[in-house]
């Protein structure tokens, strides 16, 4: 009996492991290139604007702007050039889940 009950514990083993789900980190690596300038998770006390809590809508818009040219900037049209779509609504999502403070 125990031997089929560890037999049959085994077997569930790799289910329950692939069921779980590792967390999509995407926006947050790419968000750390972002801190140099915007602060710990986007909260800027500077000059340079905090980003943390923007709308990830208005993030969007703005690093496509910068990207087009658009938006004049004196570095953030460089940065957003590297970045595909994908990429900009991943770290837009990121700061827009971050708290303001």
């Amino acid at each position: 009996m125990k031997a089929t009950l560890c037999i049959y514990l085994l077997l569930l083993c790799p289910v329950a492991v692939a069921d779980v789900r590792a967390a999509d980190t995407t926006g947050r690596d790419l968000a750390i290139a972002c801190t140099g300038c915007h602060g710990t998770d986007g909260r800027s006390e500077g000059a340079i604007p905090p980003i943390a809590s923007v709308p990830k809508d208005k993030f969007v818009a703005l690093m496509k702007a910068f990207r087009d040219g658009s938006r004049p900037a004196t570095v953030m049209h460089q940065h957003a050039r590297g970045l595909s779509d994908q990429q900009i609504i991943a770290i837009g999502e990121y700061f827009a889940s971050r708290s303001p403070r």
